[in-house]
């Protein structure tokens, strides 16, 4: 099997070796009738930040790490562990390190956690 995004090889056949027993699988139709599914939500294409690249680095004041990853990526952005020449934009929040040397070096736009809010047009 292939890599999903962020799931490796090993937590892929995991699955696969748990769906393989027909009484697991059981257990999950059973749930699927008494849960309703609802359609997930798809990102944003229409905004700013859609189809850019975004860093969060340093110690975030309004939100944390992962509610900021969340945010852009529902706005359209894809966002990474690492900066790199395809990074648009490092949102850098006090005791940024490595990675703002790192963004500065390589051009890429620098932004303060309310510089970001005001690219988004939130408050």
């Amino acid at each position: 099997m292939d890599a999903l995004d962020q799931i490796g090889e090993t937590v892929i056949d995991a699955l696969a070796n748990y769906f393989k027993e027909t009484h697991n699988r059981g257990i999950v139709e059973r749930l699927t009738k008494e849960v309703k599914t609802l359609e997930a939500e798809k990102p944003a294409t229409n905004t700013v930040v859609a189809g850019k690249t975004v860093v969060f680095t340093g110690s975030l004041e309004k939100m944390t790490r992962e509610e900021a990853k969340a945010m852009a990526e529902r706005l359209g952005a894809k966002t990474s562990a690492s900066v790199s020449k395809k990074t648009d934009y490092l949102v850098a929040g006090p005791g940024a390190g490595s990675k703002l040397d790192k963004a500065r070096e390589a051009g890429v736009t620098v932004l303060t956690e309310d510089e970001w809010f005001e690219l988004i047009g939130k408050k």
